[in-house]
């Protein structure tokens, strides 16, 4: 989408932080071909469209209280755009193209948008004491812009991976990653105390479910030093896995048979052929990843990515189970010591960069599980951050002392019903400022479009 890209004038820091997040959206609209906008890739979520629209009245409403009586010249807009969260709880949406505005009019309430705040608040200085008339400092509105525009950046993007693939202008990748022969096995993580949570302190950001940061006892356990794999996967497939109705909880059953699933979303079968196969038919070479610009055969080292759902199943069909969301903890920034690391490689003080994981916009897709073989935590365990959000057995919920935004009541609450499941770590597509130890990401135990796998643990 070609928008006007300067930056919201805050601080240095800010306003390169929101121009590269700006720069970010808009280069992922611009992978589009123009019909294409008005398509609803995943039937849950709302149109391409609606998006365009979103993440600039997201801005708006949240960031016009720093000058007030500021005006907004498209209020219907601005309510239209508003609500983020895709519509739930009444069946699947039944919009048609044509209840929304054309593309021409939302790039212009876009770029309207855009102009109106960076003129507006380019003189307000973000002091420590100042304060919105929640008592937040300004400097958390603009933080809470910067990283829900980044969020959708990652959600738009698995969103797009959806489509077909001569919906979206193909883009270069980078070269695939090799690492050394994948040794799969179990890590052993002594007892000791995690902390979950950050610390209340207006220098640094965190979402409400973050807060507030308390320690909790982590017996000793076992996790698997790699990600599961497609290989491994397709080995539960062969087995049954997907036939066997011991190996899944009756509600994740009930889902999976409503709706004919048998293998992972960014599984295709090779030649379009039937999905009423046998387990024994179930080899890899008839197989293909969707990647975001193509279809290649399966790369048997890369993670597999499924619903906590089907991550549930193979976990009991392997004799052994999902994380905690306190035991992913531990075993990613936790040492022998009982000291923390901020990340889990080296001592855990170098920022998150291209040679660390895969993370942070650097590819489209994933990589082997060991492609980082001497970036791992102090207990051993590979690939923690990037190359896929990992699940946990955790439903999400609220820590200690959990207060919602005021600014943003609905973030982590309207989700704290039981049915959304923590995930820790990140995926390729995941901005390194949410890389930080505390984040919270969470889904739908149904849901398989998120760039999500998991590893396993015994306890």
């Amino acid at each position: 989408m070609r928008v006007a890209e300067k930056g919201l004038l805050v601080t240095d820091e800010l306003t390169e932080r929101a121009s590269d997040a700006r720069r970010r959206s808009d280069a992922l609209f611009n992978l589009l071909r123009e019909d294409a906008f008005y398509d609803r890739p995943i039937p849950e979520r709302h149109r391409i469209v609606f998006y365009v629209g979103h993440l600039e009245a997201f801005d708006w409403n949240l960031l016009k209280e720093l000058r007030p009586g500021l005006k907004s010249a498209h209020p219907e807009f601005d309510r239209l755009f508003a609500f983020g969260i895709d519509p739930v709880g009444g069946g699947l949406p039944t919009d048609l193209p044509s209840d929304w505005p054309s593309l021409e009019i939302v790039r212009d309430y876009v770029n309207h948008v855009r102009g109106t705040l960076d003129r507006n608040l380019a003189n307000i200085i973000l002091e420590p004491n100042s304060q919105t008339r929640d008592g937040f400092p300004p400097r958390t509105l603009f933080n809470a812009a910067i990283e829900h525009r980044l969020m959708h950046v990652e959600t738009l993007a698995y969103m797009l991976h959806q489509l077909p693939l001569d919906a979206k202008v193909r883009q270069p990748n980078s070269l695939p990653l090799a690492g050394p022969p994948i040794v799969q096995r179990m890590v052993s993580i002594p007892a000791g105390v995690v902390t979950l949570g950050l610390a209340r302190s207006p220098e640094r950001f965190g979402w409400d479910n973050e807060y507030a940061a308390h320690t909790v006892d982590v017996p000793a356990f076992e996790i698997d030093r790699h990600k599961v794999t497609n290989r491994q996967y397709l080995e539960f497939m062969a087995a049954g896995g997907y036939e066997t109705h011991a190996l899944w909880e009756e509600d994740d059953w009930n889902w999976k048979t409503a709706h004919g699933i048998f293998h992972p979303l960014f599984w295709k079968r090779e030649g379009n052929r039937s999905s009423g196969q046998t387990s024994s038919q179930k080899s890899g070479h008839t197989w293909l990843w969707q990647t975001m610009f193509d279809e290649v055969p399966l790369p048997l080292d890369w993670p597999v990515y499924v619903s906590q759902a089907e991550a549930a199943a193979y976990a009991h069909w392997a004799g052994k189970s999902l994380p905690t969301e306190a035991e992913w903890q531990r075993a990613a920034y936790g040492t022998i010591d009982g000291a923390t690391r901020p990340y889990p490689w080296g001592n855990g003080d170098e920022a998150p960069n291209a040679q660390l994981g895969n993370f942070d916009f650097h590819r489209w897709d994933p990589v082997p599980v060991n492609a980082f073989p001497d970036r791992q935590s102090a207990f051993g365990v590979h690939d923690l951050l990037g190359n896929g959000w990992e699940w946990t057995s955790t439903a999400f919920g609220p820590f200690p002392d959990f207060e919602p935004f005021p600014f943003y009541r609905g973030y982590s609450a309207d989700f704290f019903d039981g049915k959304h499941f923590v995930m820790k770590g990140g995926s390729a597509r995941t901005a390194a400022c949410m890389l930080r130890s505390t984040f919270r990401n969470w889904f739908q135990a149904h849901y398989q479009y998120v760039y999500a796998g998991f590893r396993c643990v015994n306890r």
